[in-house]
């Protein structure tokens, strides 16, 4: 452990001690297993390969300045997991199953999660998979829950610094009656290659209007974007966007620091008149945005290559919620004993 840099970490995966996993069978769901293996075994018509039967969550462990280790807000990744196993009928897992599995295997990893103030968090990765064989499209009868973690650095390479984002129109990443609103990989899929082509033409990630009038800001890659004018936190409403806890929370703190909190479509002429915008979401907690460019106009909206006032308030209330720094006033954390 001494060799590991925890100030210079990826975003990436790391290999720990052990994993957990869970098997639904005959109806039921059984005891928690621990494995130190990273490999797992499946029939090769299980429906989670062929027609993507497939939900997961992304969240943090932190050590706080205390020293404690603490989960954020576990029971709303709990909570959206379940709208996501039951959006694409797979067997969903029970919200104590769920938490119960985290702080557990985020105990048996206890040595992986990174010292309070190096920048760095314990990546934890809840997966729900189809693992029953069906050649006709049906859900399977038989799912696999299991949760890897690592120590990861920040999502973008920049860390709290702004990143420019470019705005296309000729891909969607989700459609208003589809998948968006829920965590399946599929989405993130149909983001692959908009996404690496925005990186090749020197863009941090890519950003997504509306599928059906293409008018409306939607996702900002795999985030949700939010904008800041007139002491008002603005973010996208949109039957297509996967519901952030991070922005969730962002959007509370908000309201406690006196803002107004809007949730409405935004217009892409819209993006001209805010003073700071920013993704948000739990791999990068707020990621500034300082430049984005309209990829079929060339258009750009600059917003200063600082982070903003707000952003950067916010950002420091949400980590220091996080790691123990401020006081857990809404009972969002989860200790780990």
């Amino acid at each position: 452990m001494s060799d590991i840099n925890w100030s210079s970490l990826p975003f990436g995966y790391f290999k720990t001690d052990c994993n957990v996993r869970c098997y639904y069978r005959d109806g039921k769901w059984g005891e928690l297993e621990f494995h130190e293996s990273e490999e797992i075994t499946m029939h090769m018509a299980a429906t989670c390969l062929h027609y993507g039967q497939e939900g997961f969550e992304g969240m943090k462990a932190f050590r706080g300045v205390d020293e404690k280790i603490r989960l954020f807000r576990p029971y709303e990744n709990a909570k959206r997991l379940g709208r996501t196993a039951k959006g694409i009928m797979m067997a969903p897992v029970p919200e104590e199953l769920f938490v119960r599995a985290c702080k557990e295997v985020v105990k048996r990893n206890e040595r992986f999660v990174p010292p309070a103030g190096s920048g760095a968090s314990l990546y934890i990765r809840p997966l729900l998979i189809g693992t029953g064989p069906q050649v006709g499209v049906r859900p399977a009868e038989e799912y696999l829950f299991m949760i890897f973690v690592g120590p990861v650095g920040p999502y973008f390479k920049e860390g709290f610094k702004p990143v420019k984002f470019q705005l296309v129109d000729d891909f969607d990443r989700a459609a208003p009656l589809g998948t968006g609103t829920y965590k399946v990989g599929g989405n993130y899929a149909a983001s692959l290659f908009s996404g690496q082509r925005a990186a090749q033409e020197g863009f941090s990630n890519c950003m997504y209007l509306d599928a059906i009038h293409k008018k409306y800001i939607d996702e900002a890659g795999a985030a949700n974007f939010f904008g800041i004018k007139n002491n008002t936190y603005c973010t996208p409403k949109s039957p297509s966007i996967l519901q952030s806890i991070t922005n969730m929370s962002l959007r509370q703190l908000a309201k406690d620091i006196g803002m107004t909190v809007e949730e409405r479509p935004i217009p892409v002429e819209e993006l001209s008149t805010f003073e700071e915008v920013a993704a948000c979401g739990t791999a990068a907690v707020i990621s500034p945005i300082c430049q984005i460019q309209e990829r079929s106009t060339g258009k750009v909206y600059d917003y200063g290559t600082e982070a903003g006032p707000v952003c950067t308030k916010l950002y420091d209330m949400l980590t220091g919620i996080q790691d123990g720094r401020h006081p857990d006033t809404h009972n969002w954390n989860e200790i780990v004993d």
